[in-house]
């Protein structure tokens, strides 16, 4: 296993990973948030 660092690359994941989980929020809220301004009841 000399072909990965893992251990340099255990810095990256433990930053992107709720990253990726803040931004897929933003964007499924955002989603939401059109959703119900199109389909606007009142």
């Amino acid at each position: 296993n000399q072909g990965t660092p893992s251990m340099k690359n255990l810095n990256l994941p433990s930053i992107f990973v709720p990253l990726v989980g803040l931004v897929f929020s933003a964007i499924a809220m955002a989603s939401l948030f059109l959703h119900v301004q199109k389909n606007k009841i009142v």
